[in-house]
């Protein structure tokens, strides 16, 4: 995923450049066999697209806005869900439930309970249980270096009757 950050954003810088010559010629290996690369045109072509009659945009903006959303859309992944569960089973049916929610994200900064509980509930009906009790239960925010990251843990014990 770096990676990819990491191409967007040199295309994104290497697309305002009018001609990568100068660029080139930085890249240049030095010596007695010294290869020039040949002055290039732009990266991204000049041109328009007309969308219709009287909407037209230029292809450096489209490629712009087109960078800009996919980076949006990488950091706050709409789709993924906001909450990171990690369980631990221990004797006598009791189950540790670690919560961690995304660094970056857009709602559901009070949903921990409903997330531990619909965990527990999922863990119940998965092992025919008849109910579950919360033996421990605590919401906190982590801090670091790239900001606080909200955090849940918690303690159930699965019973049957």
């Amino acid at each position: 995923m770096r990676r990819t950050l990491v191409s967007l954003s040199f295309v994104a810088l290497l697309s305002g450049c009018s001609s990568v010559g100068t660029f080139m010629d930085m890249v240049t290996t030095a010596g007695p066999a010294t290869t020039r690369i040949p002055e290039a045109g732009a990266l991204i072509p000049d041109g328009t697209v007309h969308i219709s009659p009287s909407v037209a945009m230029s292809i450096e903006k489209m490629v712009f806005w087109g960078a800009y959303a996919g980076v949006a859309y990488m950091v706050l992944d709409p789709l993924a869900p906001n909450w990171d569960i990690e369980q631990a089973a221990f004797p006598d049916s009791h189950y540790h439930f670690s919560l961690k929610m995304k660094r970056v994200y857009a709602g559901g900064s009070g949903e921990a309970r409903v997330v531990f509980q619909q965990r527990a509930k999922d863990l119940m009906r998965q092992g025919s249980y008849d109910s579950y009790d919360i033996l421990e239960y605590s919401e906190g925010l982590d801090s670091s270096v790239l900001g606080s990251q909200r955090v849940a843990s918690g303690v159930i014990r699965l019973v049957r009757k």
